[in-house]
């Protein structure tokens, strides 16, 4: 760093600056010292900085289910966005759900060896942990559904479920069938949340939410076989995608056509949805800015500098060709 600083002819203070990307630097300045650098080829040195700044420059990160599709996107987010800032990521993950268990990983993250926590595992006995612990360092939380606050990234699942919902009633559907996703889980209770309060909202006839053990497809076409039984089903919101690939697989087997006999909408937009037969009408969730966020109010939080709620991220709903008016109505 001094070498580089003797060559563009400023202090080792301003070189600093201009590998941290900090933008009180004057532009000639700037292009002086990375011109400089450049030439040098030089390399920020990652456990020098941590040295001299008496942080680790890691960000530890506890996830469960990394098979779902919420928490996968969100980690490579969190990935690229640290790496941008110079930082690594430790990634523990939960074995199960119970306390124990979710208590041990969150004790072998400690300020020893991140400077900040993430935890993507959207999951109600996890906060609950979470909530009794001491880790010491900031810590950042995804979960689905909740308020904004200071210290949790979410999308507005509710609000999401709720545009499902009105969708299919506006089509001209009676009411709207829901697979639910599996207990335990945040992004459960509030898809659960916003289907019941739209059809609520609407004066309409809420059917019991048909239950499931995970987020497979073949869970989704276990209940899809038991809707697919019953002529009064016309429309259903599956609680994510996979679910409503089984749910179509499960209404073509019983030779019910989608969306001519039902209408099905799923949830999270995952990237094979517009190649579904028929394309998929879904609900999309940018869980990769969920990373982003999560790791710039680590790092405002690591300043001292973070202020005010994260804003909930909105959902976006996605027409494609698996819903349409019930044949009644047409």
């Amino acid at each position: 760093m001094s070498d580089v600083a003797r060559l563009a002819g400023v202090s080792q203070q301003t070189v600093s600056r201009v590998v941290r990307g900090a933008t009180n630097v004057d532009p000639d300045i700037r292009q002086r010292v990375e011109h400089a650098i450049a030439q040098l080829r030089y390399r920020r040195n990652p456990a020098a900085a941590a040295l001299a700044s008496n942080r680790t420059m890691t960000i530890g990160v506890v996830s469960f289910e990394l098979s779902v599709l919420g928490p996968t996107v969100a980690l490579y987010g969190i990935s690229e966005e640290a790496r941008q800032h110079g930082y690594a990521t430790r990634l523990v993950t939960l074995g199960s759900l119970e306390r124990r268990g979710i208590r041990a990983a969150f004790e072998s993250i400690n300020s020893d060896t991140v400077d900040g926590v993430i935890v993507l595992a959207p999951l109600l006995d996890a906060i609950t942990v979470l909530e009794d612990l001491d880790i010491g360092v900031p810590v950042v939380t995804f979960q689905q559904g909740s308020h904004p606050s200071p210290t949790s990234v979410s999308v507005d699942e509710v609000r999401g479920a709720r545009m499902v919902v009105r969708h299919l009633l506006d089509l001209g559907h009676d009411t709207v069938w829901h697979v639910q996703g599996p207990p335990g889980w945040m992004a459960t209770s509030s898809r659960v949340q916003g289907w019941a309060a739209e059809l609520g909202a609407a004066g309409r006839f809420i059917p019991a939410p048909l239950e499931t053990t995970d987020w497979s497809a073949e869970e989704g076409y276990r209940v899809g076989c038991e809707l697919a039984a019953r002529e009064d089903v016309t429309a259903v919101f599956a609680a994510n995608d996979p679910f409503a690939l089984g749910v179509i697989k499960a209404m073509d087997d019983a030779g019910r056509s989608v969306p001519e006999d039902v209408s099905v909408v799923g949830f999270d937009d995952v990237k094979e949805a517009p190649f579904f037969r028929p394309a998929l009408t879904t609900v999309k969730l940018d869980f990769e800015a969920i990373g982003h966020i999560a790791v710039s109010r680590i790092l405002a939080m690591i300043k001292e500098e973070a202020e005010g709620d994260i804003p909930l991220l909105e959902p976006r709903l996605i027409l494609r060709d698996t819903t349409a008016s019930p044949r009644s109505r047409r």
